[in-house]
């Protein structure tokens, strides 16, 4: 009885169940005293002993890693930070000289301020609050100018616009930095520009023209979404799933179509089709199987509560493992800034 207990009391503190009407152990359990006979402080060198990260696929511009031993809160600490607060560059003033596209100012503006820019946060320093003009430290300029013209060679009677008109598609490539002060110098083997060259940021007509001057500063996500370096940055916990006993035959062909592709696979024993789990990592948990009663009882789920599957997409600013990176320094930032007011406060 004690054995079982015990092992009981393992599956709540390491698995997080899902039930068909509603989630299981889901609190946080790395406290003392939370299970008898468990002594679940935290400890330094079983932290050390037990983390690690695995990557596992990495792609230009995306990332999947695994994150193992590690609390909730810290793995959601991460994911915000990615989200809100790794800084890149993005327009953020445009200086309209003329527009006679359709596309209004204020519209142009925003789009513009949503195309990802090459450039590496990382030389840049923040813009002062009240600075109206910006400095070679601060601030990179483009310029975007553009005239849409009739084709004089274009046929009579083609309705082909690209064959009609120059420049009628204003896209990112068009957009140029312009240096300012000594960036030239600064920088001698930049080459800033939008991350995309294929962004079409508005349509002209033979007459209209785009003339704008725009002003990059370096901002974070939480200040506005276009300073965001990732496209997306989420996590999951390890599926994990336990056939309670041997499934065969119909049954076992009914429960593989209830999962993911590759999750199920079924085995030849002795002339009969067996199911067994091949890999559960793959599965997206619908909870299908519950909707079968002669299935539902046989199968547990379940997700390993400290093993977390990040997938982080980056805009193509810089690339993912570089964003991770910066992120665990700006949590690190944080701690010994919290660590140091600790320190500064006087005891009561």
């Amino acid at each position: 009885a004690a054995m079982a207990a015990k092992g009981l009391t393992d599956s709540m503190r390491d698995r997080v169940v899902l039930g068909e009407f509603g989630v299981r152990n889901v609190h946080t359990t790395d406290f003392p005293g939370n299970y008898p006979g468990y002594e679940d402080a935290w400890d330094q060198q079983r932290f050390e002993e037990a983390f690690r990260v695995d990557i596992i696929r990495e792609e230009e511009g995306a990332l999947e890693f695994d994150m193992v031993g590690i609390d909730a809160a810290i793995a959601n600490a991460f994911r915000r930070i990615l989200l809100a607060e790794v800084p890149t560059m993005a327009v953020e003033k445009v200086f309209v000289y003329n527009n006679t596209s359709i596309v209004q100012d204020e519209i142009l503006a925003h789009r513009l301020g949503l195309i990802p820019i090459r450039a590496d946060p990382r030389l840049f320093e923040y813009r002062n609050q009240g600075d109206e003009e910006g400095t070679e430290i601060d601030t990179l300029q483009f310029q975007l100018k553009i005239k849409c013209s009739r084709n004089p060679q274009a046929a009579k009677e083609s309705s082909d616009h690209n064959e009609l008109y120059f420049n009628h598609k204003v896209y990112s490539k068009h957009m140029t930095w312009v240096p300012l002060g000594n960036q030239t110098d600064l920088f001698p083997d930049a080459d800033f520009r939008p991350v995309h060259d294929d962004i079409l940021i508005a349509l002209l007509r033979p007459g209209q023209e785009i003339d704008v001057l725009m002003h990059c500063v370096k901002g974070i996500g939480k200040d506005h979404a276009k300073f965001s370096p990732v496209a997306t940055a989420s996590y999951r916990l390890l599926p994990d799933i336990t056939l309670l006993q041997p499934i065969e035959d119909e049954a076992a062909e009914t429960l593989q179509k209830c999962f993911s592709p590759g999750v199920i696979e079924i085995q030849k024993i002795k002339g009969k089709k067996v199911a067994r789990v091949a890999n559960a990592r793959l599965d997206t948990f619908s909870r299908e199987v519950f909707r079968h009663e002669n299935l539902k009882n046989l199968v547990r789920l379940a997700r390993v509560r400290n093993h977390y599957i990040f997938s982080v997409e980056s805009t193509g600013i810089l690339p993912p493992d570089v964003l991770v990176s910066e992120a665990i320094k700006i949590l690190m930032g944080k701690c010994q800034r919290f660590l140091n007011e600790l320190d500064s406060m006087p005891m009561e």
